[in-house]
């Protein structure tokens, strides 16, 4: 499922721990790992001091990662470590991005220059964020959110692969909507319909999913969930809409708003695996 992962590793946080836990899912154990680092723009006359502490960085990184020099791709790159993540993971065709994320808010995120919200914001790739204030859990218990849209069909799809591919493992489909919804004429919700034809995709990968129906906030009820059932990860599917004008600005109104994947991947009690909709050409 997975050829190719880029870690964007700052030598903090708890990335290489999620590293290793992924590694025991067959579906990443083949995966190649592409470990980055980036040396800032504004190291100036002492460069060389800069790329010598980013090679012993990434040299630790592979260490902690109990890999071999062999078993990783460490590639050392100066620049802003946002658009170099972005070229890189372009360059690479990276089907996932790992990223450490000190869980900043949307207006903190702006402020502080944030990497990771920036990233999220701008790539259309599957991304998994790790909050640095989390403990990290082998992956037994997932979550995935289901909303009935062609990108949440992508999110429990990857999460039905995951689960299948973990021995022992529950998965959990949440859906959030609104109470005063009518039912049809046949007399049936229209989210018991939209849960039951989750129930019967999962099946068809020959995993039983557990189906949770809950009003109220989105976001909110998706995070309170997650804890109720002490979910390892939680899978969703992130439709925030990309800049219109350039890809070198920040969508400020939309990191403003109500975005639903953005407070889930502040508040989540675990790893977020944000699956994103396709660039359209």
């Amino acid at each position: 499922m997975f050829r190719n992962l880029l870690i964007a590793d700052s030598g903090k946080g708890h990335v290489g721990e999620m590293v290793r836990m992924l590694r025991d899912i067959p579906c990443f154990s083949k995966a190649r790992l592409n470990l980055l680092h980036v040396v800032p723009d504004q190291a100036g006359e002492d460069l060389n001091g800069y790329w010598q502490k980013g090679a012993s960085l990434l040299a630790d990184a592979v260490s902690r990662l109990g890999l071999e020099p062999t078993e990783v791709n460490t590639i050392l790159r100066q620049g802003d470590t946002k658009q170099t993540v972005l070229t890189v993971a372009d360059e690479l065709d990276a089907d996932l991005i790992l990223m450490g994320s000190r869980g900043l808010g949307r207006l903190q995120s702006i402020l502080a220059n944030s990497s990771s919200q920036y990233v999220f914001q701008l790539s259309t790739r599957p991304m998994l964020l790790v909050r640095d204030d989390l403990y990290i859990r082998h992956i037994n218990r997932l979550m995935v959110g289901i909303d009935g849209t062609g990108v949440g069909d992508d999110a429990l799809k990857l999460a039905c692969e995951l689960a299948r591919d973990i021995p022992g493992s529950s998965l959990t489909g949440v859906h959030i909507g609104r109470p005063d919804l009518a039912p049809s004429r046949a007399g049936a919700k229209p989210v018991n319909t939209l849960l039951d034809q989750a129930k019967q995709r999962a099946r068809s990968f020959g995993v039983e999913l557990n189906a949770v129906q809950k009003t109220g906030d989105i976001g909110r009820g998706l995070c309170a969930t997650a804890l109720e059932i002490k979910a390892d990860l939680v899978v969703i599917a992130s439709q925030d809409r990309r800049p219109l004008v350039a890809k070198g600005l920040v969508d400020l109104d939309r990191l403003l708003g109500g975005s639903v994947s953005d407070y889930v991947r502040v508040h989540a009690p675990a790893p977020v695996l944000l699956v994103r909709e396709p660039e359209k050409p």
